[in-house]
């Protein structure tokens, strides 16, 4: 199962998270590059009989030189932001070993369980847990009641024999009578094992190797308290 941001915007109809500024900022720095060998080449190809008009050479001499400041401008916020983000990890380090909420796939090894905490539909009715797979192919339905309280999924299939060990999703359908008011990703708590940069982020890996953006987190506990 890849990150929990990908997954929760598979489930809401989100699109894809924006291009990280390290993209952007190569793209521009390539364009620069390119700019430098046109004017180059125009300036040594020019016909000595019709050479370049000067107003024209020089607007575009000011454009290369604003190209130049923006491409400067835009390595040193690159930067920057990698300084603050080495800085929020060292800061978030401290979560290591905790349990934090947010949307994001659960690791069941075949014996623990998994914190739930559904947020349904104020006007549902009912209340449906559903238990994806890595594929995202449903495992198990569970009845909930319509509550905002949390939920021990024990990893025990309608039989009471475990499920396959691995991770898993949990998706919250809420109901009006018949009609499905709402669908989405449920938050549960999970182990964070380690912080890394993720695309100029601090991403909290889970104890089976997903990515969750700590900027999502909404919710921090001690696990032996």
């Amino acid at each position: 199962m890849t990150t929990a941001v990908t997954s929760a915007g598979a489930a809401a109809g989100q699109s894809n998270p924006l291009t990280p500024s390290s993209q952007r900022a190569s793209g521009l720095t390539s364009d620069f590059e390119t700019f430098v060998k046109m004017l180059t080449a125009q300036a040594r190809h020019q016909d000595p009989l019709e050479p370049m008009d000067s107003t024209e050479y020089a607007a575009q001499l000011a454009q290369f030189s604003m190209v130049e400041q923006q491409t400067k401008s835009n390595n040193l916020l690159e930067g920057l932001q990698s300084q603050l983000g080495l800085a929020n990890m060292a800061a978030l380090s401290g979560w290591v070993g905790m349990e934090v909420r947010a949307v994001a796939p659960g690791y069941f090894d075949g014996s623990n369980q998994i914190t739930v905490s559904p947020n349904p539909a104020a006007a549902a009715d009912s209340v449906t847990l559903v238990v994806q797979n890595e594929n995202g192919t449903e495992v198990q339905r569970v009845a909930l009641p319509v509550s905002a309280e949390p939920y021990q999924w024990t990893g025990l299939d309608d039989d009471g024999n475990p499920i396959e060990a691995g991770e898993y999703a949990f998706v919250i359908e809420s109901r009006k009578g018949d009609e499905l008011v709402l669908q989405e990703y449920a938050e549960i708590y999970f182990k964070v094992n380690e912080t890394r940069m993720q695309g100029g982020e601090v991403g909290l890996i889970t104890e089976g190797g997903s990515v969750v953006l700590a900027s999502t987190v909404n919710a921090l506990r001690d696990p032996d308290a």
